[in-house]
């Protein structure tokens, strides 16, 4: 989550004056607006996160208390790959978060019957790597989403038209389930050797291999 600061500031000779920040994470604003407080020249402090809501101080101590043991931070890389003889889709995705101050990845694939194309393959992984959030418990925050399918990521963002019929009703299924979770999405096209890791669990689920592991990591 990020926050818009609006402060009130009164000089030593009373002159008042507003100041305004860009958007910035919630933990910054927290530490910016408490070393603030401790000036005494600090008449009123509005905060205002992306939904225009507005908090208080004390409700944004509570949500940092409260995220810190929930996974937040989170990453996602997803890919979708299709064998058309087969009409065999494999879906990967690799998840990033952080959790009670340690580091973690969850990788995770699946093969696919119900699929008709390489594109539809990439919206399903997609799809599959938001649904692992529920396992997760990931909710009511930004998430960082890469993939290598231009046509994903250029639809999500609104750059293109989405105008395949079935590839529009995966994007509605996508822009449903990250509103019942409350994600705001950032969406990052990628080369696909900087999406290796979710290729490979996409390939080994089209090899019949399946993979669902979680480990503690170094940040990446």
């Amino acid at each position: 989550m990020k926050l818009s600061i609006e402060w009130h500031y009164v000089t030593k000779k009373n002159q008042q004056t507003i100041f305004t920040s860009e958007p910035l994470a919630a933990a910054h604003v927290y530490t910016l607006v408490d070393d603030m407080q401790k000036t005494g020249r600090v008449k009123q402090v509005i905060l205002t996160d992306e939904h225009d809501s507005t908090w208080t101080m004390k409700e944004l101590k509570k949500y940092l208390t409260e995220m810190e043991t929930e996974p937040h931070d989170v990453t996602v890389y997803f890919d979708g790959g299709f064998n058309r003889e087969e009409r065999l889709a494999g879906l990967g995705a690799v998840i990033y978060f952080q959790q009670n101050s340690k580091n973690y990845r969850l990788r995770v694939n699946q093969q696919a019957d119900y699929l008709v194309s390489n594109n539809e393959a990439e919206y399903a992984a997609l799809y599959f790597a938001l649904d692992l959030f529920d396992e997760l418990g990931v909710h009511h925050q930004e998430v960082a989403i890469y993939g290598d399918s231009q046509v994903v990521i250029k639809e999500l963002n609104g750059e293109w038209a989405v105008t395949d019929n079935v590839l529009s009703k995966w994007a509605d299924r996508i822009e449903h389930k990250l509103e019942q979770l409350g994600i705001t999405p950032v969406y990052t096209h990628i080369d696909r050797a900087k999406n290796d890791e979710a290729d490979q669990l996409a390939n080994q689920a089209l090899a019949g291999t399946a993979i669902h592991a979680q480990k503690e990591i170094r940040k990446r």
